[in-house]
């Protein structure tokens, strides 16, 4: 299960590097929040750009949870201590 868990999360990884490579760096952020958007509005890109911010954050929120189950799943990866004296 946790090799399961291990390539699942290395699939997110590489989505996620591709998804935050796709997109466009002059759109987004705090640029759009001042009109920076209407230049997208207008040229008909603003429904890709939202698919791709979209599924950026699904992507995120997914290796987010899938790194705390795995984590969980593991614990501590090995016994406690022997106390010798």
């Amino acid at each position: 299960m946790i090799t399961l868990l291990t390539i699942l999360i290395a699939l997110i990884a590489i989505l996620l590097m591709a998804a935050v490579l796709i997109q466009n760096p002059k759109g987004g952020g705090v640029d759009s929040t001042f009109g920076g958007s209407a230049t997208n509005q207008m040229l008909g890109a603003a429904r890709s750009t939202d698919f791709i911010e979209k599924a950026t954050w699904y992507l995120a929120a997914a290796l987010v949870v899938l790194c705390i189950i795995t984590s969980l799943m593991v614990g501590t990866g090995g016994e406690a201590p022997l106390m010798t004296q």
